[in-house]
C-alpha cells in the first residue's frame, strides 16, 4: 500500500473525466436505444451476445456473465425478450434444473436491424474523436487496466463484450 491514500490531483482530474466520460456515453447510447430500438441497451446486448455463440445460444449464467449483469436482472430481461419473440429459453442438456436462452430467427432480424444504428452511435461518439494514434493508446490504456484487474482476481476470465 502507498503512503499517501489519496489520488494525487492529476488522477483525480483523470478519474473524474473518466466518470464523467463514461456515464455521459452510457446514458446517450442507452437513450439511442430506446429512441431507436424500442429496448434497453441491455437487451441489445443480450441479443448481440446470444448472436455471436456459435449455436446462437448460452447457458443462462453464462449469458449472465458475458452481459456482466446478475442472473436475475438477465432472467428478467429474457422474459420480456421471449415476449417479443426474439429469445427463447429451452432446458439445458443434462440439467434438469437449467436453462439455456437461444436468439430466434425473429430475433437475429431484430439484432440485424438495430446493429448498423448502434455502431454508428458508438462510431461517432467514441471513436471519430480521436486520432488513429489516440486509438492505439486508448486500446492499450484498456488492455493494461483489464490485465492488472484479471492479474489480481476482479475480472472473470468470459471474453470482452465486442459491442
Amino acid at each position: 500500500m502507498r503512503d499517501d491514500p489519496w489520488l494525487s490531483n492529476e488522477q483525480q482530474q483523470v478519474w473524474r473525466a473518466f466518470l464523467r466520460m463514461s456515464g455521459q456515453l452510457n446514458e446517450y447510447i442507452e437513450r439511442d436505444m430506446q429512441q431507436t430500438g424500442g429496448m434497453p441497451h441491455a437487451y441489445y446486448l443480450i441479443l448481440a451476445m446470444l448472436s455471436e455463440s456459435p449455436t446462437r445460444s448460452l447457458r443462462m449464467n453464462q449469458l449472465a456473465e458475458a452481459v456482466r449483469s446478475s442472473q436475475s436482472r438477465v432472467s428478467h430481461a429474457v422474459a420480456r425478450l421471449e415476449e417479443s419473440g426474439w429469445v427463447q429459453r429451452i432446458p439445458a442438456p443434462g440439467d434438469r434444473r437449467g436453462q439455456v436462452a437461444e436468439l430466434t430467427d425473429a430475433g437475429h432480424e431484430r439484432l440485424l436491424e438495430l446493429a448498423p444504428g448502434h455502431a454508428e452511435v458508438v462510431r461517432s461518439t467514441m471513436f471519430d474523436p480521436l486520432t488513429p494514434e489516440q486509438l492505439d493508446s486508448f486500446r492499450d490504456i484498456c488492455a493494461t487496466i483489464l490485465k492488472a484487474m484479471a492479474d489480481r482476481g476482479i475480472t472473470s476470465e468470459f471474453p470482452p463484450s465486442p459491442c
